[in-house]
């Protein structure tokens, strides 16, 4: 570490000011962090950052919120840690919330509905983009390619057919690949109750978004979506898309989704409930481990886990777009995916422009009612 610690007062405004520019997921989260710590302040060296964001990456839940953690904790210990993180979550959240009022709304106008319609059918799209973005990294460190490609197979079947015990299967991989490493008896699974029902079921929820999601933000959807939606009925088909989307268009990390169902839920104190549930356990891990991250990130039973895991994962990012497309409604919806699939896919166009083009399309139907929207 080359430049003198930061003060509070500075974390927090330039944690914050990430948390309000970081449009576009992790790799702009990850540039701007290492742009400021790294590149210009000075604070931390390469090396160091660059074994954070692997240690990162071998813990559930979202790695870039993490990262922001443990670059403020490193700076400023645990006060560091807790006021960094925080300014790197707030805005989102706070954001995400106002959203959640206005799209959520009992009887919104036409053209919010449409603009909400329009960026909700490109969401099973955009869980291809981000399941493929992955997969190349991810097979690279396989040491085994069909092993690699049945926990996808497996991830991808269970989140089109499972549904809330998705969960399981990603424990499952990750379990079933560090034993064939160790070659060691498999470990049966234990098996939980789950909350049904009022704010236990939405703190279930938010803590399988932090707590035991694994390979990629976007994997938090088809943990979601069957309890949201299907389960507990917070949501209909159409609101869960316009969540995710709201979730893609905002600055930070996307898990702020979950604090949508939880308005959904219970209005402000269910979304905040929610956002303080998901996004406990990486204060925990961090704050509690991250003096062991060396340790983490050269044990190979955290990397023979992962390894299990994370094919899951990805095969769970590609199969939710099933059921995302299922949920769309309007034929003119399947066209607006159908672009969506283009400009992602064929065109490699960013996620924000291509979502934020669609709902400008939407809002523009709704409120000339060029098309009926629900």
């Amino acid at each position: 570490m080359e430049g003198a610690a930061p003060s509070l007062p500075t974390i927090l405004r330039e944690w914050g000011r990430i948390g309000c520019v970081g449009f576009g997921g992790p790799p702009t989260h990850i540039t701007l962090l290492r742009e400021l710590c790294v590149d210009r302040r000075r604070w931390l060296d390469a090396a160091e950052f660059e074994d954070a964001i692997a240690a990162c990456n071998l813990l559930p839940g979202p790695a870039s919120t993490q990262l922001a953690i443990y670059c403020a904790w490193r700076l400023r210990g645990l006060a560091g840690g807790v006021a960094g993180g925080l300014a790197f979550v707030v805005p989102g959240l706070a954001l995400i919330l106002v959203l959640a009022a206005v799209f959520l709304a009992g009887a919104p106008p036409a053209w919010i509905r449409g603009a909400a319609a329009g960026a909700g059918a490109g969401v099973a799209a955009v869980a291809v983009q981000a399941g493929l973005s992955l997969v190349p990294a991810s097979r690279a460190r396989a040491r085994s390619v069909l092993r690699w490609a049945g926990y996808a197979l497996v991830g991808g079947v269970a989140a089109a057919t499972v549904g809330p015990w998705l969960v399981l299967v990603l424990l499952g991989c990750g379990l079933a690949e560090t034993t064939l490493r160790a070659r060691a008896p498999l470990l049966a699974l234990p098996l939980f109750a789950v909350p049904t029902g009022g704010l236990g079921a939405l703190a279930w929820v938010a803590f399988k978004v932090g707590a035991l999601s694994y390979g990629g933000g976007f994997v938090i959807v088809p943990l979601m979506q069957p309890d949201a939606v299907h389960r507990d009925r917070w949501l209909s088909d159409g609101q869960f898309l316009n969540a995710v989307a709201l979730g893609q268009v905002t600055p930070g990390p996307v898990v702020h989704t979950v604090a949508v169902v939880g308005y959904a839920a219970a209005g402000v104190g269910g979304g905040l409930l929610a956002a303080a549930v998901a996004f406990s356990p990486s204060f925990a891990f961090v704050l509690g481990g991250g003096r062991w991250f060396d340790v983490l990130r050269g044990s190979p039973h955290a990397r023979a886990f992962l390894d299990g895991a994370g094919p899951a994962a990805i095969g769970a990012i590609l199969g939710s777009a099933i059921p995302l497309a299922d949920a769309l409604g309007a034929w003119w919806q399947f066209v607006l995916l159908g672009v969506a699939a283009i400009t992602l896919l064929a065109l490699r166009r960013g996620v924000v422009p291509t979502l934020v083009g669609l709902g400008a399309v939407g809002a523009v139907l709704g409120a000339t009612h060029a098309v009926a929207v629900s």
